[in-house]
């Protein structure tokens, strides 16, 4: 009887939250395209006033800056060597060299970019990762350490990275305040979750609770004409940015990692988190010589989420076949927990299997 009761209390009428996590970027990307349904067709809602307009339409910057300090909160202190060693070179060729050519090109071509496609657009795309993505994959087909080092996707989530990037090659003109106040809140949750780390675990569903919100604000802002055109654009900036730092990422695993048949794990690496879509417009706020491309930039990112979430696992499990590594072995998967997992600050392999990484999945 109280399991039939609870069974009606948890029911789902209509699935609202599994369909949208069904699809890739579903959590940020549903809530994004009605929210720009909403700006478009009903802007008066959005002018109400109140709890209203606060929640639906200026809610963004906060809720965002919640899901960065949850997110410092998933770094622990305690790693260990080999956990550290992947993470730098996850963080080398998914974050550092891919924004460095994009920076280099700004500087040939200017801010505006080239076939449409500013260099804010490359750059909130290409120098940040899916951490849910990869965890799942990884999960499956990788050992301890492959898992331990999502860590890199916590530490290039959110605009600071791209902010960096803009700023230190002289394509944006970014305060020192500004790039402090971006790394702040993850720097708080980094510490807060380090003493205390009850509070990382009370803080771990906070993606699932803010990402709908934010996204829903930050797509009022956004002209569904403006979605169609970049929407297609990014499709194209997601296939070619997925590759490219896909393979970066490989030839990290086989040269430097020494990882053999291995090696092509590093392609599920090739994505753009959800959380980048809302980079463009944090910084415009820092510099508003960007407000112009931050329609275009977001709607781009959010098909780059997209289409990176689909082709880069797509492409890890293609590549690990053709050299023999696509083997998913429950000893791999379960020996020595307690100490990787532990030295990286991982929940249980439970918990993870049906967790995302609170790196805008």
């Amino acid at each position: 009887m109280a399991a039939e009761s609870s069974h009606r209390l948890h029911k789902s009428y209509v699935p609202l939250f599994d369909g949208m996590s069904k699809i890739p970027g579903g959590l940020m990307l549903i809530p994004l395209i009605l929210g720009s349904i909403v700006g478009t067709f009903f802007p008066g809602f959005l002018e109400m006033g109140s709890f209203t307009t606060a929640l639906f339409k200026n809610s963004a910057l906060p809720l965002i800056a919640v899901l960065i300090f949850a997110t410092g909160m998933q770094i622990t202190a305690r790693t260990s060597g080999p956990v550290l060693a992947t993470t730098g070179v996850l963080l080398l060729t998914k974050s550092f060299i891919p924004a460095a050519v994009v920076a280099s090109l700004g500087l040939i071509v200017g801010v505006k970019g080239i076939l449409g496609i500013s260099i804010l657009a490359m750059m909130a795309t290409i120098d940040n990762s899916n951490g849910g993505i990869w965890l799942a994959f990884t999960g499956r087909y990788g050992n301890k350490v492959d898992r331990g080092s999502y860590m890199a996707s916590a530490v290039n989530d959110g605009p600071f990275f791209t902010m960096l990037f803009l700023g230190a090659s002289g394509l944006a003109d970014i305060p020192f305040l500004a790039l402090l106040a971006a790394v702040i809140p993850l720097i708080l949750g980094f510490i807060a979750g380090n003493i205390d780390p009850k509070w990382t675990e009370v803080m771990r569903p906070v993606p699932s609770i803010v990402i709908p919100f934010f996204a829903f604000a930050l797509g009022t802002g956004i002209d569904l004409g403006n979605v169609v055109t970049g929407g297609v654009t990014g499709l194209l900036v997601g296939a070619i940015f997925s590759l490219f730092t896909g393979t970066l990422v490989y030839f990290g695993y086989r040269l430097l990692l020494r990882r053999g048949k291995m090696s092509g794990i590093g392609f599920a690496a090739g994505t753009t988190a959800g959380n980048a879509i809302a980079t463009p417009a944090i910084v415009a706020a820092a510099d508003p010589t960007f407000a112009p491309y931050v329609e275009v930039a977001t709607a781009q990112v959010a098909s780059a989420v997209l289409v990176s979430a689909i082709l880069a696992p797509l492409l890890a499990a293609w590549v690990l076949k053709r050299q023999g590594g696509l083997v998913a072995d429950p000893s791999v998967l379960d020996d020595e927990d307690d100490l990787v997992e532990s030295a990286a600050g991982l929940p249980d392999d439970d918990v993870v299997g049906h967790d995302t990484a609170p790196t805008g999945s």
